[in-house]
């Protein structure tokens, strides 16, 4: 087994590295991770291939001798990037796939910016029959396409795939930057333009939570995974007979509310909340199928996500960055 990985530089595809390494399973697997602008720390069963991805001599010469596809490279709303790296990039990977006589499986980490996520409103679960509806903005336009082109292979070569559409996924103290008032906060909504700038770095100071709601005034629940749990997916499905052209959405089995979040805090960690109205919408995603054909369960759920963030300590050595804008 010869894995190629895209994207192996972030949150997840470390992870997944050090997970799959790891594994005894995979004991005599290796791994060959496609870099661009940055690099891995260096494993005896690890290669290092350079270059671009939206090249396909590059992708011809990383999918050279290799059985499975992890895909994860992705780009945020960078219209002048966004195409070449998931559009192009994904149909060369999937043309070196269906020519190459040694390989067997594609794994694509999706996302769930191809339903909309909580920018439109839905009356019930999230399952995978539900349609593509991107919401505004080149990102989730990519993630559709994505899945499309993954599935469209399917019909066209009959290759052997999935996709695992994961929500906002977590690690460190992601989740408690999320909800922080600063110009630090990790992602969106930004709580610091919802009010003027006395007031939020007075929320800031506090340690104020940030309860989201809709028009109408409700908490709003959405979607969240931890890599951890979406990486246990991925080792899950490698070669797993159900996985076989399947889509399967991977997530907290329990969608989060926001004032759920406000009130465990608030027992925990003696912290207060306010309301923001917004512009959102509940919506949650099902992951009953990936538990009931994958075998997979989540170890994640609402406290242990809050609580894993907010113990969480960074050292000099670990600084919080941000790779992408958006």
């Amino acid at each position: 087994m010869k894995f190629l990985v895209t994207g192996a530089t972030g949150k997840v595809g470390q992870t997944f590295l050090r997970d799959f390494l790891a594994s005894p399973q995979f004991e005599h697997a290796t791994v060959r991770a496609l870099c661009h602008n940055r690099t891995l720390q260096p494993h005896a069963r690890l290669e290092i291939a350079r270059g671009s991805i939206s090249d396909r001599e590059v992708v011809a010469a990383a999918m050279n001798g290799v059985t499975h596809v992890l895909h994860l490279a992705t780009c945020k709303e960078i219209p002048e990037m966004v195409m070449d790296v998931t559009v192009k990039g994904m149909f060369w990977l999937l043309e070196e796939a269906r020519e190459s006589p040694t390989f067997s499986q594609f794994i694509l980490v999706g996302g769930d910016a191809c339903v909309g996520h909580f920018f439109y409103e839905y009356d019930r679960p999230i399952t995978e029959e539900v349609p593509h509806k991107a919401y505004p903005g080149c990102y989730a336009l990519s993630k559709v396409l994505e899945e499309v082109m993954l599935e469209q292979s399917f019909h066209q070569y009959d290759l052997n795939g999935c996709c695992l559409r994961a929500p906002w996924i977590m690690e460190k103290d992601d989740f408690k930057q999320s909800l922080s008032w600063g110009e630090d906060v990790f992602g969106g909504p930004r709580w610091c333009e919802f009010v003027d700038s006395d007031t939020a770095k007075k929320y800031a100071a506090a340690g104020t939570i940030p309860v989201m709601q809709d028009a109408d005034g409700k908490s709003i629940t959405r979607n969240f995974v931890h890599v951890d749990d979406l990486v246990s997916a991925i080792m899950s499905a490698i070669d797993h007979p159900a996985a076989k052209q399947q889509l399967f959405n991977v997530c907290m089995t329990d969608a989060v509310n926001y004032q759920q979040i406000a009130d465990y805090l608030g027992e925990t960690r003696d912290l207060d909340s306010i309301g923001v109205k917004t512009e959102f919408h509940s919506t949650f995603l099902d992951n009953a199928k990936a538990r009931q054909k994958l075998g997979w369960q989540p170890k994640y759920d609402l406290r242990k996500l809050i609580d894993a963030s907010w113990d969480y300590k960074r050292g000099e050595e670990d600084p919080r960055k941000t790779w992408y804008p958006g």
